[in-house]
């Protein structure tokens, strides 16, 4: 098909030189040539069209053989990529099930991760309403001082909200033998975390809060009277700040050194256990005492038991004696009765039998002799 428009444009070429020869030679040909041209040119055309016929056939051949195996090559192509885009699907598809399962999950855990960050949200406003003031701070000590109380000591070792004679009430005791040591929870946080805040970190507001506080539990909860000891531990619910707190002066001192003087004591979760735990020891060495003392009494009781019945021996040994001593005197007067008649019976009836011999009195018999013999002995 590219080789026809190429014998078109010769065809013309070779017309119009033609005809330009013509015009060269003799001028403007007349109707005979021009018949003749026209029987000429439909003869070149014939010949042409024939030839351009076997050319389109030749062509239509290689073309229709060209064809045949681009549609095998297609058809090839299209069953590999029918066969790909099958894989291809079905890999997707794996693929797409793969990732609907993750989402899945992942949907699965968001929704888990925002009812946890709900309920974080629900505690963090909870407990900044329980750290919302003073009252709230004491109660916040109160519970983790009763939770480190009831880890580390007896039951009946302390007590919570103890209530003096004089009204005051401190948050817990704890019995060391017949004494009492006061605990406070109510450490003056406010004031603690504002100085915390500030950039100046001025303790002035801190150290007076504490001082004041201080002088109550140094003045309400040590009752000598009412057999507490002459210190008393002041609770701080937090590491950070009781370590401040230890480190923390102003210009009347340090507020450790202030504390000392006035018999309380800070402590914090890790310092009151270790407190209570010498506490416990202590508690220990007194239920040691108190056994010991009555283990005492009961031996001085044993040796009482024993003495009167060392004194029971010594009677019984004396009346075993005495019974012994007047069994042998019995004896000897039997013997010489019974001596006395066989002399008797010897001299007197000479063929009479001789009477048969007396046995000795038995045990029963010699303590029937016992009070003659004893009267005897008296006389």
């Amino acid at each position: 098909m590219s080789q026809m428009p190429v014998v078109i444009v010769v065809v013309l070429a070779v017309f119009a030189a033609w005809i330009l020869g013509a015009w060269l030679r003799g001028g403007a040909p007349g109707s005979q040539n021009v018949d003749s041209v026209r029987e000429d040119m439909q003869r070149l055309l014939t010949t042409q069209a024939q030839g351009i016929a076997v050319q389109m056939g030749q062509l239509n051949q290689v073309v229709t053989h060209q064809l045949g195996e681009v549609k095998q090559e297609l058809s090839q192509a299209v069953t590999n990529a029918l066969r790909i885009s099958s894989d291809t699907q079905r890999d997707v598809t794996a693929q797409l099930r793969s990732s609907t399962d993750a989402l899945t999950v992942l949907t699965k855990h968001l929704g888990e991760v925002q009812q946890s960050g709900t309920e974080l949200t629900q505690a963090a406003k909870s407990l900044q309403a329980v750290l919302g003031g003073p009252k709230a701070h004491g109660s916040l000590g109160e519970v983790a001082l009763e939770s480190l109380l009831g880890d580390a000591l007896p039951g009946g070792s302390y007590e919570l909200q103890h209530r003096f004679s004089t009204g005051a009430v401190a948050d817990a005791v704890v019995r060391a033998g017949k004494k009492l040591i006061s605990i406070d929870a109510k450490f003056p946080l406010d004031a603690y975390r504002r100085m915390a805040e500030s950039e100046a970190a001025v303790p002035g507001e801190f150290a007076q809060a504490l001082r004041a506080h201080v002088d109550a539990v140094s003045s309400q909860l040590i009752v000598p009277a009412e057999r507490t000891l002459d210190i008393a531990l002041l609770f701080v619910p937090s590491e950070s700040a009781y370590s401040d707190t230890l480190a923390c002066a102003d210009d009347k001192g340090r507020l450790e050194d202030y504390c000392r003087s006035k018999g309380v004591l800070p402590v914090s979760p890790n310092t009151l256990h270790a407190y209570l735990s010498t506490i416990l020891v202590g508690l220990k060495g007194f239920e040691f005492e108190e056994n010991a003392r009555r283990m005492l009494e009961s031996v001085q009781g044993l040796k009482k038991d024993f003495d009167d019945f060392a004194d029971v021996h010594v009677k019984l040994g004396r009346q075993l004696q005495n019974s012994r001593q007047t069994y042998d005197e019995a004896d000897r007067r039997l013997g010489r009765v019974r001596s006395t008649l066989a002399e008797t019976a010897t001299q007197g009836a000479p063929v009479a039998e001789a009477a048969p011999p007396t046995e000795a009195p038995q045990p029963e018999e010699a303590a029937v002799l016992a009070p003659a013999s004893a009267s005897n002995n008296g006389a």
